[in-house]
């Protein structure tokens, strides 16, 4: 299965600048925990999730009015394309621990983002036991973690 069939097409995306403040309204009316920082031309820079704004603005004092994107993102996140199978993405949820993946095209835009949510909606096509060893390797204490979630 392609991973452009199971992805969350509807992604909300921030820029370097965006205030934390923004980011968690955005993320709060959305419904999200995590989102891709996009540069101006929607080319992935970074990613920011619920749990770095926690951790990384709240927990140290850093003002959410003013803090940016860019000093808490964790930069160089992993991705996937869009056409890769989704084997691909529950490697790399394995391997890196982490639940949530931005998808981009071929020109490394943007077009989605693949959850462990999709993955399980989909265990008929992926394989329940696929779905269930990514949960197992996400949850396993390791130190190979790239995207702190």
């Amino acid at each position: 299965m392609k991973i452009k069939e199971c992805m969350s097409k509807d992604v909300c995306c921030c820029n370097a600048e965006s205030t934390i403040e923004e980011i968690a309204k955005q993320m709060n009316c959305n419904h999200i925990g995590c989102m891709p920082v996009c540069d101006y031309n929607n080319k992935i820079v970074g990613v920011i999730t619920d749990r770095d704004i926690v951790l990384r603005a709240v927990a140290c004092g850093k003002d959410l009015k003013t803090t940016k994107a860019s000093d808490i993102m964790t930069c160089n996140p992993c991705s996937c394309k869009e056409n890769e199978e989704v084997d691909n993405a529950t490697e790399l949820m394995s391997v890196y621990q982490i639940r949530r993946i931005p998808v981009c095209n071929e020109d490394n835009n943007v077009v989605g983002i693949i959850t462990l949510g999709n993955i399980a909606q989909n265990d008929q096509n992926i394989g329940t036991q696929n779905v269930c060893n990514t949960l197992e390797n996400i949850c396993k204490c390791s130190t190979n973690s790239k995207n702190a979630e």
